[in-house]
């Protein structure tokens, strides 16, 4: 498995290196534009992720954003359904409107609430046929 993370916060990206370390090669990103190029040069470089971890409130372009545009570029490249990458989006806010604007209209695959439960992560990953 081939999996970005995309997180501004060090200790976060650690934690989820660390989580996915036994079952993933993990790039990292520090934000969303920084997602969008390295989706698109590992498309082009035929090598997708086949996961992304997505902060969703980061600087300079947020996960919401940042996943919206990773979708379109998938979309351009007739990317879809099970060839898409699975996006989890990462969020320290688990109200209704920041879930649904991520999750539904983004077209996030799930979501997490910070801190992240290592068991609902890796059933996640099951639920995706990642491991």
């Amino acid at each position: 498995m081939k999996t970005l993370i995309v997180e501004d916060d060090f200790v976060a990206r650690q934690l989820l290196k660390g989580i996915l370390s036994d079952y993933s090669e993990c790039d990292i990103v520090v934000d969303g534009e920084e997602a969008v190029q390295a989706h698109r040069i590992a498309l082009e470089d035929g090598e997708p992720y086949d996961l992304i971890c997505m902060d969703i409130m980061m600087p300079n372009m947020d996960g919401k954003e940042s996943l919206k545009r990773i979708r379109e570029f998938e979309k351009d490249n007739n990317i879809s359904g099970s060839k898409e990458a699975k996006v989890i989006m990462i969020t320290a806010l688990g109200d209704p409107k920041t879930v649904f604007e991520s999750f539904y209209k983004s077209g996030a695959t799930s979501y997490l609430v910070k801190p992240i439960n290592e068991e609902k992560f890796f059933n996640q990953l099951r639920l995706f046929e990642l491991i």
